[in-house]
């Protein structure tokens, strides 16, 4: 019962469950070089859902990750020749710059943010077309880039240690700080938030800038695990983005959730990813499981707290 109530035990068991199976299936499943691997890759994935999760936490959705995520790794790339600071800079200026237009949106004009992140989505996609013509995007990222992307330290990947970083940060912010308190607080009840003095408008723009600056990273260290930066390159990202924050128990309506269920909900995705792989289910297989479990953990979630 314990575990049935507890949204991370759920995940957590989820993940040592399709672990199991792998492991039946596939033994290498628990080598170490395997484990490693899929650390990595889910360490570009839980940078995604960062935003993700901070976003949901408040109630609101971020639809634009896709070609934010890939606007970000091609403008990089192609000002990769004119410096480390202007290349990294300009890729974290887009997701700074989608953030502020789906924060303004959501706060000052009040339009739903499901609606407005997706036309950003879409400007975006114009601003990737008219950059490339619509061909392959030219340039390669920087070495600091390749470095954090594909690089090692004492035998981890980078890109796992940036991640748990950057996981520290999160949990530490929203379990520390009245920064974290007010998220909580808007998630909950925006209302009664703003009559309690907090000032709700800059806590949802400031939520919508932390997630699309999480894209804009998301982008620019993928554009340095494959050494290029691609058409779409973002779009395999939304859906497990949000699956895993669902999974690891945040509330779609806001206001209650954990960064660690977000962490195990990413492992629980990746592992998921590679056992479907090998059991060779096609892309669009994947995705309607992916749905299914959407919906699936939204239901379960939302009857426990309706009971409660």
């Amino acid at each position: 019962m314990r575990i049935a109530r507890n949204p991370a035990l759920v995940s957590l068991s989820g993940t040592v469950f399709v672990m199991v199976v792998g492991g039946i299936i596939f033994p290498q499943v628990f080598s170490l070089n395997y484990l490693r691997q899929q650390l990595q890759i889910a360490s570009f994935l839980g940078i995604a859902a960062t935003g993700a999760m901070l976003v949901i936490l408040i109630g609101g959705i971020d639809l634009s990750l896709p070609w934010v995520l890939t606007a970000a790794g091609i403008i990089s790339c192609t000002l990769s020749g004119r410096g480390v600071l202007i290349s990294i800079g300009a890729g974290l200026l887009v997701g700074l710059v989608a953030g502020l237009a789906n924060g303004l949106g959501a706060a000052i004009l009040r339009i739903p943010s499901i609606i407005w992140s997706l036309a950003v989505n879409f400007i975006f996609l114009g601003i990737c077309v008219f950059i490339t013509g619509g061909f392959m995007p030219q340039g390669h990222p920087t070495a600091i880039i390749k470095t954090i992307g594909i690089g090692r330290t004492l035998g981890v990947p980078n890109i796992i240690l940036f991640w748990c970083v950057l996981s520290v940060y999160i949990i530490l912010t929203l379990g520390q700080t009245r920064f974290g308190r007010f998220i909580y607080a808007v998630g909950q009840n925006e209302k009664v938030s703003f009559l309690s003095g907090i000032r709700t408008r800059r806590i949802i723009i400031l939520i919508f800038v932390m997630s699309g600056i999480c894209n804009a990273i998301t982008g620019i260290m993928l554009s340095g695990y494959s050494n290029q930066a691609f058409q779409a390159m973002g779009d395999p990202y939304l859906i497990p983005a949000i699956a895993a924050v669902v999974i690891g128990g945040t509330s779609i309506s806001g206001g209650s959730g954990t960064y660690l269920g977000t962490v195990i909900g990413v492992i629980f995705i990746t592992y998921l990813s590679s056992l479907l792989s090998v059991l060779q289910v096609p892309e669009a297989g994947r995705q309607i499981f992916f749905g299914v479990i959407i919906i699936a953990m939204t239901l379960s979630y939302s009857r426990k707290k309706e009971e409660r």
